[in-house]
């Protein structure tokens, strides 16, 4: 079934809507889940909370072209909620790695609302990403917004580890000079 029809689905509130979500998207939500929370009960409790938050949130938005991104977006959320929530302290200095990764490219929050507001962040970075090749992206996305780990990246791309942290290293610099190109920073 294509996104389109599960949106009516949602918008009808017919409860089969969580059905043919489940089927087309339940395994990639446990494995964003997963990532975050390394806990496969947990991450299935997040899919679950997933479906209940689409619920909600479908009406007033209608996700038709773009129905994965905005489960992900929220599955993301709740895990990482689910991790504070759970106080897992390992998942937490890993979080905290990423944070301290980023924060080497991008302002601080409080300049950042002074000087613009976050969505011309977000816009600024999208430009970035797509002058990266395909290969970039995607594992700059897996990194940052997936929270997959270095690791996992070098052995999901045939790399080595560090190839892989160096990779994402001079990503960061190039973005951190894009954004001080574009007056961002």
């Amino acid at each position: 079934m294509d996104d389109s029809s599960i949106v009516d689905l949602f918008l009808d509130r017919d409860e089969s809507a969580i059905r043919h979500t489940s089927s087309k998207y339940g395994a990639r939500l446990r494995f964003i889940s997963y990532g975050i929370t390394s806990s496969h009960e947990t991450s299935e409790e997040c899919e679950n909370d997933t479906y209940m938050e689409a619920w909600k949130r479908i009406p007033p938005h209608e996700p038709r072209t773009y129905l994965m991104p905005f489960l992900t977006r929220i599955v993301r959320a709740i895990s990482l909620n689910r991790c504070t929530a759970d106080n897992r302290l390992k998942r937490k200095a890993y979080i905290l790695e990423l944070t301290s990764e980023m924060q080497e490219c991008l302002p601080s929050s409080a300049s950042a609302e002074k000087e613009l507001e976050g969505s011309l962040l977000a816009e600024a970075i999208s430009r970035f990403l797509h002058e990266q090749t395909e290969e970039k992206q995607t594992i700059f996305m897996r990194r940052y917004f997936y929270l997959e780990t270095a690791a996992s990246l070098a052995k999901r791309y045939g790399y080595k580890e560090s190839k892989v942290r160096m990779m994402l290293m001079r990503m960061r610099q190039d973005l951190s000079e894009y954004l001080t190109k574009e007056g961002i920073l």
